[in-house]
């Protein structure tokens, strides 16, 4: 049988031997990386609330903009751009479905400046082994929703995002390599511009 002082002289063997949990990477860090996010591609998978899974590629031109581009059989389109978010469906001619940006937490990672610092936005940060975990809402507005963001590193790098809109429905993207990119055209993320297009 294992006495008092062998047990107390095991317990510091026990300890170092349990995974320790990794620092998380700081919000500065974070927030530093986001904002050097201007220009980037990546491919996606989408897992949306009812559980379907989608595909497709994903560019970005911060600030404010973004665009969903979704592979068949969905083929539809999501695009950020002029304050607006507006979702096209391929297999319809009628108008796309239309919201203002700053009302989805989309936005808090499309900002000209992203600050995770700031007061009440950041409403959970957390750590595992692997990864960093930060959820942020708009301070101001936090029934438009909340966006969880995880990264690995350090370097940071962020690998996926999950939305919770107002009403509590989850959507997340999970990515693939964010790819810096040269010159995008902003018509890319013209609305205005794809609706010609179509109607034209």
């Amino acid at each position: 049988m294992m006495n008092r002082r062998t047990l107390l002289a095991a317990l510091p063997a026990l300890a170092l031997a349990r995974p320790a949990l990794a620092d998380p990477l700081p919000l500065s860090a974070l927030s530093a990386y986001l904002n050097s996010l201007v220009r980037v591609k990546a491919d996606f998978t989408q897992i949306n609330a009812d559980g379907t899974i989608s595909t497709g590629t994903l560019l970005i031109h911060r600030p404010g903009r973004a665009r969903f581009e979704y592979n068949p059989p969905n083929e539809a389109l999501v695009l950020a751009g002029g304050g607006q978010v507006a979702i096209f469906d391929k297999k319809s001619n009628q108008m796309p479905e239309q919201y203002p940006l700053r009302r989805t937490p989309l936005n808090l990672i499309l900002a000209r400046n992203v600050n995770l610092e700031q007061a009440n936005m950041v409403v959970d940060y957390r750590s595992d082994e692997t990864s960093t975990t930060v959820v942020a809402q708009d301070p101001e507005n936090p029934d438009y929703g909340s966006i969880e963001l995880v990264f690995t590193g350090p370097p940071a790098e962020l690998r996926q995002w999950v939305i919770t809109s107002g009403d509590g429905t989850q959507t997340t993207v999970i990515l693939g390599v964010l790819e810096p990119q040269g010159n995008i055209p902003t018509r890319m993320f013209s609305i205005t511009s794809e609706i010609e297009e179509r109607q034209g």
